[in-house]
């Protein structure tokens, strides 16, 4: 679990900013990013449900790999 030390920072008296440290932000950012994979690979094996699929192989074969 990703534990976060944020400092907060305030304007006229309101929470304005969070300033975390820099190897936080990267986890943190890095969690973010790999969560959108994971909605986008549902998406996308709701678009092509009951499809057949292909292998590693074709798959390289296609894209010229």
């Amino acid at each position: 679990m990703l534990e976060l030390h944020p400092n907060i920072l305030q304007k006229n008296g309101k929470d304005e900013f969070v300033v975390l440290p820099y190897d936080e932000f990267v986890a943190l950012r890095d969690l973010l990013e790999d969560m959108e994979d994971l909605v986008l690979l549902e998406e996308a094996r709701k678009e092509n449900a009951g499809e057949p699929g292909i292998s590693l192989d074709e798959a390289k074969k296609r894209l010229g790999l």
